[in-house]
């Protein structure tokens, strides 16, 4: 496999290919030049709104939701090791691919639900940033929303020291939040065999569906499928097949390090809810202010409700940092348009803030966590809409070459595509079902219809569009049979070239375009079909006044092109036309013929006669027409 590397746009220009993989390197330290992106992708499984989902989980059905944990985290894996190959591979990231593929208007919609999915992950953030804020100051819920506009000022200073000190302070509050679980499971003593018994897998029904779509949406997040494919491009690697692989190697090293240890995070807060609460009856705990407040009582320590609040301002922040990132790559992939990153950062963090601050207003503390929950829905519903894609992208052997996926592989990656799509449908249903069985809520009803409409249409496009441009191409490829080499264009010089003549004005172009391609090395044959009656019936023995006219007019241009030392012959044809321009051809042993296109169209064909076509089906050498 030959590998040429060309690439306009870069993804995150202002890192990329900033930390160089290519110096001699031994040990960790060649494994420590690739750790880094994982980690940023990481914090996404980590944020406030999976603690939603995880304390939930583990206060309503105990341990029982840990293999959707599991399950999610395999699907993390998977999805997030192609995301990487995508990147690594194709130099492009996952915005940029689908430009390439998809025409503009369903390109326009995929950035659309990107956007949303980005601000609704956003939405997650600055709620557990303020949360967290209000749970360690005291703070008002919504000064708190208010102070995390505050955190674009971090994301600007950090960019100005280049993304391995943006990686080393998001790895630094990452190992906060591992620690501050370690310390609080050590405290809450969960049952083991109780946990151990929670990986069997278990029927989901109604609550505990929507719960576990949640917990799914939270740890396989859509934006972090476009944020990998461009973080990896952050490593300047060697660009041929070994340097390709060792770069799949060890992204898969960091990838399979940083993404177990969000599940670890996240399975810490399910079983700490679960051995706290569930276990002694507060099933009803649904909100992290909630859990907070009955840390303390329930576990007898003032560390722990202290350490549950610094852990949630640290997973707030870190996940704001990728969340610009992951905005920053979706609006230039797509849309090709790059604005300042603080521009970019306040925007998104606004459009988080208004939601967040209008629920707060009117429905006060109360509906936050709800919000939380229905953040992560929102993102998994969307899931689909980025994993396709993706799949398809590393399963092309044109682009990907020697590294498309193995078919096990892709029968996992879409196994997994399957089983996101079936859960999102079937908690959409059950919910729009709600809606439609309830009277009245018109407007609702007739949003619920255009929007099914809208993402059946976007998914079938989504879906099968690359595989018919895939068959398409295929077929172009088996018709037109293998590229040849170009490597010998000789073709045979002309010796003999016929020159169909129709006796008029055009007979001087004919003629000079035949002498341009044998110039005086060549023989000219002279040809003219006579179409007169007398020729028609008795053929060469016609000897009307049209037949010796024509005749005369061959020697005169064969005596013409003689004096100028050009070697010529000359003949005459009688009755069908084409029959006698193949015979003449054929007599003298013509290699190449030149013939007048006349460009009739419509009935003229049939007057005229298609000549051309006739005469270049019954010959075997080329003919060059020339249109007169």
């Amino acid at each position: 496999m030959s590998l040429t590397h060309h690439q306009v746009e870069n993804s995150l220009a202002d890192v990329h290919e900033s930390v160089d993989t290519t110096q001699p390197r031994k040990g960790w330290r060649r494994v420590l030049a690739y750790i880094g992106p994982a980690y940023l992708v990481s914090v996404g499984y980590m944020d406030p709104g999976n603690w939603a989902t995880d304390l939930q989980g583990g206060a309503r059905f105990g341990y029982q939701l840990i293999w959707v944990l599991l399950m999610s985290n395999l699907m993390a894996l998977l999805l997030q090791g192609l995301s990487a190959r995508l990147g690594i591979v194709r130099r492009k990231d996952l915005a940029q691919a689908n430009r390439e593929v998809y025409p503009p208007l369903v390109n326009f919609c995929l950035y659309i639900l990107a956007e949303v999915a980005i601000a609704a992950c956003d939405l997650a953030e600055v709620l557990g940033m303020a949360l967290g804020i209000h749970l360690l100051t005291g703070l008002p819920l919504i000064w708190g929303v208010g102070i995390t506009v505050l955190d674009t000022l971090v994301l600007l200073w950090l960019q100005n020291y280049g993304i391995r000190k943006l990686e080393a302070f998001i790895i630094g509050l990452v190992a906060i939040i591992g620690l501050s679980f370690l310390i609080e499971i050590f405290l809450a003593k969960p049952h083991l065999p109780s946990v151990f018994k929670g990986f069997a897998p278990s029927m989901l029904h109604d609550e505990s569906l929507y719960i576990a779509i949640g917990i799914i949406g939270a740890t396989v997040m859509p934006h972090n499928l476009y944020l990998h494919s461009a973080l990896v491009q952050t490593r300047k690697i060697k660009w041929d097949i070994n340097g390709i692989k060792r770069a799949i190697k060890y992204n898969l090293i960091d990838s399979t390090i940083a993404l177990n240890a969000a599940f670890l995070v996240n399975a810490a807060i399910l079983v700490l809810a679960a051995s706290v609460f569930f276990t002694t009856g507060n099933t009803q705990v649904a909100r992290i202010e909630d859990a907070h407040e009955l840390l303390k009582p329930l576990l007898g320590s003032k560390v722990a409700p202290i350490l549950f609040a610094v852990a949630l301002i640290a997973a707030g922040q870190s996940s704001t940092v990728t969340g610009t990132l992951a905005g920053q790559i979706v609006m230039e992939g797509y849309i090709r348009l790059r604005i300042n990153p603080w521009l970019r950062r306040l925007l998104t963090r606004l459009i988080a803030i208004i939601p967040a601050m209008l629920t707060i207003l009117l429905y006060g503390d109360a509906k936050i966590d709800d919000l939380l929950i229905l953040s992560q829905v929102i993102l998994s519903v969307q899931l689909g809409f980025a994993v396709i894609p993706l799949i398809h992208f590393v399963s092309d052997k044109r682009s990907m070459g020697a590294f498309a996926i193995k078919p096990l592989t892709k029968i996992a990656a879409w196994l997994v595509a399957a089983a996101l799509v079936f859960l999102n449908v079937k908690m959409v249903a059950e919910q729009s079902l709600a809606v439609f069985n309830s009277s009245g809520m018109f407007v609702w009803k007739a949003v619920i219809i255009i929007a099914a409409a809208l993402f059946i249409w976007l998914f079938i496009m989504m879906t099968f569009l690359p595989v018919v441009q895939r068959r398409n191409q295929l077929k172009l490829s088996k018709l037109h049979g293998d590229i040849p080499s170009l490597q010998n264009l000789e073709v045979k010089t002309s010796t003999k070239i016929g020159v169909a003549l129709d006796f008029s004005e055009n007979d001087k172009v004919l003629i000079a375009h035949a002498v341009s391609q044998g110039n005086k090395m060549a023989t000219y044959v002279l040809l003219h079909v006579v179409e007169s009656v007398s020729a028609k019936f008795l053929g060469e023995e016609s000897d009307d006044d049209e037949t010796r006219k024509d005749m005369e007019r061959l020697k005169t241009y064969a005596a013409e092109l003689t004096q100028m030392g050009y070697s010529v012959e000359y003949e005459l044809g009688y009755r069908n036309r084409t029959g006698e321009i193949v015979r003449i051809v054929k007599e003298y042993n013509v290699d190449l013929l030149v013939m007048g296109g006349h460009r009739h169209t419509g009935i003229k064909d049939y007057l005229f006669g298609e000549t051309i076509e006739a005469v270049r089906h019954e010959v075997l050498i080329p003919v060059l027409i020339v249109n007169v």
